[in-house]
């Protein structure tokens, strides 16, 4: 039985990923690597060393050279998201989150950035959470299960009684590796792993998910 809902954040309830690509693609023209959307499909989901890891593609650096070129990502990446507002939910996320709640699933924010209280700061949808797990947590970063397992604990559920609900393939692992089901949203090449998969959230309620999965 299902009791609790875990989501990833950037690609499920908001989009940070033109944020995030921005950011690299900033940093790689300065760096003169080459970088575009198609390489971007990499990074979904990963740390920012990891992502700054397959950016360079095995160009050496020292450790003070890429922590600097991390944190002037970061910079780039915060100047886009400190505009962002409610307005910039997905379709379908905020009802979403409001129904499940009222419904008295438990439901928690499980992401690998660590500028998850940034956005979710500027999103304003902290009244419809339980738990917040981000990439300033202790553990492995997806697609290890860490993460995930730590919402599970800080929400006090089995592990076999959440829904991870992702739209990169690291997520849809890690929540796999966790032992949990997964719901994947975008092309079935990216999230075709996943237990169900749908487009996005757009017109998604309970009712539809518990079609879709019948432990609801």
């Amino acid at each position: 039985m299902i009791r609790a809902f875990l989501f990833d954040l950037d690609g499920v309830l908001t989009d940070t990923s033109e944020f995030h690509y921005l950011g690299w693609k900033r940093l790689a023209d300065e760096l003169g690597l080459p970088f575009d959307r198609q390489k971007n499909e990499a990074l979904r989901g990963v740390s920012r060393r990891e992502s700054l890891l397959l950016l360079l593609d095995g160009r050496p650096a020292t450790e003070e050279e890429m922590s600097e070129w991390m944190e002037r990502k970061n910079r780039y990446y915060i100047e886009y998201v400190s505009n962002m507002s409610p307005e910039n939910l997905l379709p379908g996320a905020l009802e979403l989150l409001k129904e499940l709640r009222q419904a008295g699933y438990k439901v928690a924010i499980v992401s690998s950035s660590k500028n998850t209280p940034l956005v979710l700061e500027r999103l304003q949808i902290d009244q419809w959470l339980d738990a917040v797990v981000d990439g300033n947590a202790p553990g492995r970063s997806k697609p290890a299960p860490d993460l995930f397992l730590l919402a599970a604990e800080r929400l006090g559920v089995e592990p076999a009684e959440c829904l991870v609900v992702e739209d990169a393939e690291a997520g849809i692992a890690a929540g796999k590796a966790a032992g949990m089901r997964t719901l994947g949203l975008g092309p079935p090449e990216r999230v075709g792993m996943a237990d169900v998969q749908l487009p996005d959230l757009q017109g998604v309620t309970l009712a539809r998910l518990r079609e879709l999965i019948p432990d609801l």
